[in-house]
């Protein structure tokens, strides 16, 4: 059995992406390998294993590159989590890098999009409709990633057995997003209570149980029908009250984690141990100046604090940079030992570390909030759901309502303070203020904005560690307020701003220029902000105005 892993853990399932990358040549034959007529449903599992932990990139070393490429050096830096330390790492000044996009977008269409289709196509033809139910949620929850960073994408048409492989526009891909969930749902209501005999022990999320992926479902629609509230209101407001009557995550118990193993492990502890990065400015400011006890369940003391802007009566040795120094900075100085680390859980190379986050109630009783605060039926109000997500967030840390100095941290008029100075070279050496004011108490009399950055600030600390989700909604509502940039080096892109997305990358414009071209058409016919393929060509749906 353990052989049989293994080999399958290895294994690529070309499905016939020629279009949108190199193309494939014909495997040699190895009689040790699993192939793809030797598969069936005895070894569907190892699979759908697979295919559930590959886009998550906690597959060994090759999985923790391939989320360093993706995760680490954009997502992580663009919503602010974290700052690059690393002298020629360029994405946190707004830089495009083609070889990293190049790598990040191969990965993905040559391997994981090929194991989550073998996934959906082989339990369709099998019969397997609980297992379909459980690919047709995983597919639209791993492209709904992709297409949030590229606009139009290869989605549709993927495994065509052609060439050349069209993209579609991102509003298409949303509506068949809907469809997909519309028909995984209905399937799991008809097997309500119901636990798959053939992928229970090789699904390292919910290991099989249907109601547990029909809140997966539920909550990923709420998701996806709030991000189109600035394009489409009316369906935003269709789908979530949707997702809301069927039932998504309420509860910490039902979140969704991939446990981790020593096969499969947290790829920060592979990453944390290169040295490349630290804690933002932003997470010092926010959590310093709420006296929020989350930073010390994820972050490590710095090595060599700065005590001086401390709260008053609080030792706070968690120290963060501005995002976007300069190289000349990054190497002259310390930033390493000046700023805050992963906390100890993610520093053990080799050990398989936390679990990896995936969908969790804390998320899903923000964007409940948000849809109550339009006037939505979300089941409660905007102040209920909106006090139960910090709660449900701070539970799921280990820890009490309470702040550092042992007050009630939700109804507390706290704000965000200054991170102190930082020791660059490029602005002066002065204290840098915070980028916000918004307290944690909920302001009944607040406007809808002044609510909205309330929950979305909130929402911000919560997703941590899913910067992919913070990056998309920091675009989407222009919250939270963070501190610019030190510098960019991308002309596109002021300080101010992040990229709104990613380029389309260089195999494809070699490979499938005749798509990649008929896609930028689409991606910008359906843009606000309309500028070619560039990191300043909006998404089809950002489009709050002000952003």
């Amino acid at each position: 059995m353990k052989n049989l892993l293994k080999l399958l853990i290895v294994l690529l399932i070309a499905v016939g992406y020629t279009g949108c990358t190199e193309e494939f040549d014909e495997i040699n034959t190895n009689p040790k390998a699993i192939t793809l007529d030797k598969l069936d449903q005895s070894n569907y599992g190892f699979i759908v294993r697979k295919a559930l932990i590959s886009p998550l990139y906690c597959a060994s070393t090759t999985g923790s590159n391939g989320m360093q490429l993706i995760q680490s050096l954009h997502f992580d830096v663009y919503s602010n989590y974290w700052a690059t330390t690393t002298p020629n790492f360029l994405s946190d000044r707004n830089v495009m890098v083609g070889s990293w996009q190049n790598g990040m977008f191969n990965a993905f269409y040559a391997g994981e999009a090929a194991q989550i289709k073998y996934m959906e196509d082989f339990a369709r033809k099998a019969g397997l409709k609980g297992e379909l139910a459980v690919a047709k949620i995983w597919k639209v929850y791993i492209y709904l990633r992709y297409t949030d960073l590229l606009g139009p994408i290869v989605y549709s048409q993927y495994g065509n057995m052609q060439k050349t492989v069209p993209y579609d526009k991102q509003s298409d891909v949303y509506k068949n997003f809907f469809l997909e969930l519309d028909s995984a749902v209905t399937i799991l209501k008809q097997n309500a209570g119901g636990t798959s005999a053939t992928i229970s022990s090789f699904d390292p999320i919910y290991q099989g149980k249907y109601d547990k992926w029909q809140k997966m479902a539920n909550s990923l629609r709420l998701r996806i029908g709030m991000r189109i509230v600035y394009v489409d209101p009316a369906t935003a407001k269709t789908q979530c009250e949707k997702a809301v009557a069927d039932g998504p995550i309420t509860a910490n118990a039902d979140n969704g984690w991939l446990t981790t193993t020593t096969t499969f492990p947290n790829p920060y502890n592979t990453i944390s141990s290169w040295g490349e990065y630290r804690m933002s400015a932003d997470m010092e400011s926010i959590c310093k100046g709420y006296l929020d006890k989350r930073i010390t369940t994820r972050f490590s003391p710095a090595k060599t604090p700065d005590n001086t802007d401390d709260p008053a009566g609080v030792s706070f040795p968690y120290e963060g940079l501005l995002n976007g120094q300069t190289k000349n900075d990054r190497t002259a100085v310390s930033y390493n030992t000046l700023m805050s680390d992963h906390q100890p859980a993610y520093l053990k190379v080799g050990d398989k570390g936390p679990n990896w986050h995936v969908m969790r109630a804390a998320e899903t009783s923000f964007l409940r909030a948000e849809g109550a605060l339009r006037g939505w039926a979300m089941g409660g109000t905007a102040q209920q759901f909106y006090e139960d997500g910090i709660k449900l967030s701070l539970a799921e840390n280990g820890l009490d309502n309470l702040n550092m100095k042992g007050e009630d941290y939700i109804t507390s008029s706290l704000t965000p303070a200054s991170p102190g100075i930082d020791k660059n070279t490029v602005r002066p050496n002065v204290v840098t203020d915070p980028a916000s004011t918004v307290p944690i108490k909920w302001d009944a009399a607040g406007t809808l904005e002044y609510n909205l950055e309330q929950i979305i600030t909130q929402k911000w600390l919560a997703l941590f560690p899913d910067s992919e989700e913070a990056y998309a909604e920091r675009r989407r509502t222009g919250y939270p307020k963070l501190l610019p940039r030190v510098e960019s080096e991308n002309p596109d892109v002021p300080r101010e701003k992040v990229p709104y997305r990613a380029l389309y990358w260089t195999a494809e414009y070699t490979n499938n220029k005749a798509e990649v071209e008929k896609a930028i058409t689409l991606l910008n016919t359906e843009s606000a902000a309309a500028n070619g393929d560039k990191a300043s060509t909006r998404l089809w749906w950002d489009k709050k105005p002000g952003n």
